[in-house]
């Protein structure tokens, strides 16, 4: 069997993101296609990613998982009628920027770790309980050294 890339469709919401990090749609795109080869895809899927701002992601953060704060990176698996569409991945700017340079990463290994987190999410790996974590950061750790990026764990407190 061949193994698919996905379709990626990328929406900026905020001027920002290009602005700071004009190579953004790639970065996103490189990482997620990174997960889907590193995990063998065997069917086209498609995604959309939001670049938005942390005050979209602390309204979509309050409805979706009731809390009140921005946040990184949310992922939306799509319900399986919606197939082929696997979901969607939205990522909020100032949050981003900020644990970036808190964890002295650059913004885009930072994007590009976190399109590798919210892409596993929406194949189905969570970080529920510390077995799932480890799962999950493994592959984060194997995808992204693929991709020529440090261990994204190292450095956060």
């Amino acid at each position: 069997m061949t193994d698919f890339a996905p379709l990626i469709d990328i929406e900026v919401e905020h001027d920002d993101w290009t602005e700071v990090l004009p190579e953004v749609s790639g970065v996103v795109t490189g990482a997620i296609e990174a997960a889907f080869a590193h995990l063998g895809a065997k069917e086209q899927l498609d995604i959309v990613v939001l670049l938005t701002d942390d005050a979209e992601m602390k309204a979509l953060n309050k409805e979706f998982r009731q809390k009140n704060a921005p946040t990184n990176v949310l992922s939306f698996p799509a319900p399986d009628m919606m197939h082929p569409h696997l979901g969607d991945i939205a990522f909020g700017f100032e949050t981003c920027v900020r644990e970036a340079k808190e964890q002295s990463k650059t913004l885009k290994d930072h994007v590009a770790h976190l399109s590798v987190h919210g892409a596993l999410h929406l194949l189905g790996y969570d970080h529920l309980n510390d077995a799932e974590a480890e799962e999950m950061e493994d592959l984060e750790r194997q995808i992204l050294k693929g991709l020529g990026i440090a261990d994204p764990y190292l450095n956060i407190g």
